[in-house]
């Protein structure tokens, strides 16, 4: 099912599925009971892009924090629930925004149906999540070994059970650290349901590796027309996910929002610091989110202003002196050091140019 035709799912203050936007996601680190911590990383995340946050409640203290959480941030909350069904219910009552259980581990068909009558009270959006992790032993059995169509069978079954309690206000998580495998499961249960699906690689890694497995089965993903929402999973800050999953997007033609940075590749022309100039550049333009822009950092003035042509504003330097670039076109040389200076000052006036 091509995310056109998914349902349309309300989460809060945001609307998923049928082709709206797709939004990302991402979780806290800090224990969810630490109220200050808590709502101080999710307005970084908040400030960084991120559209819906999760929050791990594994006590009742957690649970409760919702109430307090809630009222301090700007974007959807979803409770993540393992094991006690209890807390998927005092999580809705705190004001969770949406609630993500495995029912394969939230006990018996009377718990499952507890929390399904709560979500019906208040229509709160159910995400069940299957992780190749955790499959049920008789589906291990009939395949022998975790497969996407294992996966695939867990979430239908899943979904059914569901459904037969009179709901379906749900979305779709399938998760496995195989990229191949998530791939192939997201790709046979989009032929099978027309439910919005969260997609993610789960543990796929720290920062370098799972930014690589990440984008390229989430960017095959999007590509395909799969995906509602979507989270880079990754170990470490969770910020990097909100980036990384906004660079995705991006590079996918999915988002406009903000400035591109280019850098040419190093080489033994390169007469300049070339890549620590291009991570300042990348740090500084982050307070240019309103500007739809390519910005182009080269390593030498030779090549620099023709390789630039394709970006709005560039710059290229070498020996000590630098170029500001325009549309492939030299405006201004300097010295090398004041390179950085100008292009923001250059960005800071760009909409009075």
């Amino acid at each position: 099912m091509h995310r056109d035709s998914t349902k349309v799912i309300k989460i809060g203050n945001k609307v998923i599925g049928g082709g709206n936007p797709i939004l990302i996601q991402s979780m806290t680190n800090t224990k969810t009971e630490d109220v200050e911590s808590t709502v101080a990383q999710i307005k970084e995340l908040e400030k960084e892009g991120c559209e819906i946050i999760r929050v791990a409640v594994p006590t009742m203290e957690a649970a409760e924090a919702i109430s307090k959480i809630k009222p301090q941030i700007n974007i959807p909350l979803v409770a993540d629930i393992h094991f006690d069904y209890k807390l998927a219910i005092a999580a809705m009552d705190n004001g969770a925004d949406k609630i993500r259980i495995n029912p394969g581990n939230i006990g018996s068909i009377e718990n499952l149906r507890a929390v399904v009558e709560r979500a019906k009270i208040d229509n709160i959006p159910i995400r069940i999540g299957v992780n190749s992790g955790s499959l049920e032993k008789d589906i291990l059995d009939k395949y022998g070994k975790v497969t996407p169509e294992g996966i695939v069978e867990s979430a239908l079954l899943k979904i059914k059970i569901i459904e037969g309690l009179g709901y379906d206000n749900l979305v779709i998580s399938l998760k496995s650290s195989d990229v191949m495998m998530c791939l192939k499961a997201h790709e046979m249960i989009a032929e099978k349901t027309n439910y919005p699906l969260h997609i993610g690689i789960t543990e796929s890694g720290t920062l370098r590796t799972g930014t690589v497995k990440s984008s390229v089965g989430l960017g095959i993903l999007i590509h395909e027309g799969i995906g509602d929402t979507m989270r880079v999973s990754l170990t470490g800050d969770p910020v990097h996910e909100v980036r990384v999953a906004k660079d995705i997007l991006k590079s996918l033609g999915h988002r406009q929002d903000g400035i591109t940075v280019v850098s040419c590749p190093t080489c033994g022309r390169t007469k300049i610091d070339l890549i620590n100039l291009a991570n300042k550049v990348e740090e500084a333009v982050r307070e240019f989110e309103d500007l739809d822009i390519k910005v182009a950092v080269m390593g030498c003035v030779v090549n620099g202003p023709g390789e630039a042509r394709e970006a709005d504003i560039g710059i290229a330097g070498g020996d000590g002196k630098g170029v500001l670039i325009k549309k492939g076109e030299i405006i201004r040389t300097m010295d090398e050091s004041e390179l950085l200076n100008a292009l923001i000052e250059e960005l800071r006036n760009w909409n009075n140019n």
